[in-house]
């Protein structure tokens, strides 16, 4: 059973890991005078903002009607993936509509250019910021965990799933700050192509995300019936 959750959440966990802005953040960070202080306040922040969600969606929904059968539909399950799903492909037509006109340049907020001024707990502040309110990551963590906390599994059990999913949707943000430490001299140039390119496509890859694991979601829901 737990191989099976963790093989549904793989595939979800790209949401919240293919974050442009937050990818876009921790790269500033890495590149700014305070790099050693501010990657890992905003690695903290970012999985934490990851976690705490999760794990309140996981107890709410050991609190959803048993599933009696596991061979027979599961309703329950298959509205609440449902829901999910179809808020994500609004939200994923949502982001297409905020696309920048051809030719213009893609607005990023204010605060970036603030970055160079951040310490360990405005890094920290800013990873809870981009990952736990966020809409689009509210609704992949209900979605895992309606599949952690409905699969009737030990406490252990569900607590290896979350921690997967957790190190999975966070790591890349790990990745990038552990690399720095070792190597910041040879990462600053792939660094600096990266955040442009991320600050050009931020809405196409959003939304293809979104558009993705919408289906995704929508399948599970069909497969739940």
């Amino acid at each position: 059973m737990l191989g099976t959750v963790i093989g549904e959440l793989l595939p979800i966990t790209l949401a919240i890991a293919i974050s442009p802005m937050a990818l876009i953040s921790v790269i500033l960070m890495l590149l700014s005078p305070n790099a050693r202080r501010t990657g890992p306040g905003f690695l903290l922040g970012w999985t934490v903002g990851i976690a705490v969600p999760l794990i309140i969606f996981v107890f709410f929904a050991g609190l959803l009607p048993a599933h009696e059968s596991s061979d027979g539909p599961n309703v329950t399950r298959a509205i609440v993936q449902f829901v999910l799903a179809a808020l994500l492909l609004l939200l994923a037509a949502a982001q297409w509509r905020r696309r920048p006109k051809p030719g213009a340049d893609p607005a990023l907020p204010k605060w970036m250019a603030a970055i160079d001024s951040f310490g360990f707990g405005r890094a920290f502040g800013l990873g809870i910021l981009l990952s736990g309110p966020r809409p689009k990551n509210l609704l992949v963590a209900a979605s895992a965990g309606v599949t952690i906390g409905g699969a009737g599994m030990s406490v252990s059990a569900e607590a290896i799933a979350m921690a997967v999913f957790v190190v999975c949707a966070a790591s890349t943000v790990l990745i990038p700050v552990i690399a720095f430490a070792v190597a910041s001299d040879r990462l600053r140039a792939p660094l600096e192509a990266l955040h442009s390119w991320l600050a050009r496509e931020n809405v196409v890859i959003t939304t293809l995300l979104l558009l993705v694991i919408g289906v995704l979601m929508l399948g599970k829901g069909i497969a739940a019936l």
